[in-house]
């Protein structure tokens, strides 16, 4: 586990060491709009978008004649839209139709939870994760071995381009793309890199006041955040919501 690159010595991702985790399974991919839904169909979840009435959306995605909205200091490409949620992932004039495949987002750590526990699982820990990403390879950089384009085919969904202005999208997609729209990795898991973040159960460092996140996004691009290499990780507080975070579950073998 862990990784010799010391491009975010903030992101701790080293040193390389063994770790053990007892014999587990995980999902083949993140959860979807659809499987999502279900959960709120048999539960009636509210979500904490949907009750506060706003989420972070990248404002790429937003239309040119969208009103003006608040942004993030640091990081203006993230917007506080009003009415965005998981059944509205870019704002109220946006919804799911075609997007049952997707993944939802929208979702923060603790309502990650609650469904993981509704299917009778769990958040993988940071250890389990890394273990199923690298699907079987030792210290490769991706999932799929060392290189990220091999004989030039595009194997996850980031950010080609100018960050943020100009995203070419030519591996498909300038959003989340549709689960398995990539092929998986030694272990039959599909979107390990790239296309959204991944809650984990575990605290970022010792002040525990974030929870790690693992894969990238489809906003990763390798000017200022080339974190969907398998080894990499990052957080995020646990009541946020974004449009690029989701999560997978986790199970204990019996």
């Amino acid at each position: 586990m862990g990784t010799t690159d010391q491009r975010f010595p903030a992101d701790r991702e080293g040193p390389v060491r063994s770790v053990e985790v007892d014999a587990f399974s995980i999902g083949a991919t993140v959860v979807t709009n659809a499987e999502w839904q279900a959960f709120v169909a048999a539960t009636g979840f509210v979500s904490l978008a949907e009750r506060e009435g706003w989420s972070f959306v990248f404002g790429g995605l937003l239309p040119d004649d969208f009103p003006p909205t608040q942004g993030v200091v640091g990081a203006e490409w993230w917007r506080v839209v009003e009415g965005a949620n998981w059944r509205h992932p870019e704002g109220p004039h946006a919804d799911l139709t075609g997007r049952d495949d997707h993944p939802v987002i929208h979702i923060n750590w603790d309502e990650a939870q609650i469904y993981a526990r509704w299917v009778g699982g769990r958040l993988p820990t940071e250890a389990e994760w890394e273990k199923a990403g690298r699907g079987g390879l030792d210290q490769a950089r991706y999932p799929w071995g060392d290189e990220l384009q091999p004989a030039g085919e595009h194997r996850c969904n980031i950010w080609q381009g100018t960050f943020p202005s100009d995203n070419t999208a030519d591996d498909g997609w300038i959003g989340p793309s549709p689960v398995r729209s990539f092929p998986p990795n030694g272990y039959g898991l599909f979107d390990v890199a790239g296309n959204i973040w991944e809650w984990t159960a575990d605290w970022f460092d010792e002040r525990a006041l974030q929870r790690v996140v693992r894969g990238g996004s489809y906003l990763c691009h390798d000017s200022y955040c080339n974190r969907y290499r398998v080894g990499a990780r990052s957080s995020n507080t646990p009541d946020t919501t974004t449009g690029n975070i989701g999560f997978r579950v986790a199970w204990d073998e019996t």
